[in-house]
């Protein structure tokens, strides 16, 4: 059997970046609420993360009273952050947890 070689070419491919596309409060609100329904946290962490990239990681940190280490640190994946900081985070984007029947 006569063996063929092969080469790996790279392509130059930029990482997806989440945050470059929340360009809408409705596009915002819809990701986050689709983020909320997952039972994993740290997707919904990640979620917060990426509007909070869209919005300006200083900008949220000023707006919610939090330094930018403790924001990231909240942000973290694994991270537990305690309820009053997600409320302070969510306040600072304008948006608010809420609950439905389901």
């Amino acid at each position: 059997m006569k063996k063929v070689k092969r080469t790996k070419e790279k392509i130059g491919l930029a990482p997806f970046d989440t945050s470059e596309h929340l360009d809408s409060e409705e596009v915002i609100e819809e990701y986050l609420k689709t983020a909320l329904e997952d039972p994993n946290p740290d997707l919904f962490l990640l979620a917060v993360a990426n509007v909070d990239k869209a919005r300006g990681m200083a900008k949220v940190a000023k707006d919610s009273g939090l330094g930018r280490q403790s924001l990231y640190k909240a942000l973290a994946p694994g991270a537990k952050p305690r309820y009053e900081t997600v409320r302070k985070l969510m306040d600072s984007l304008g948006m608010r947890l809420t609950v439905t029947s389901a």
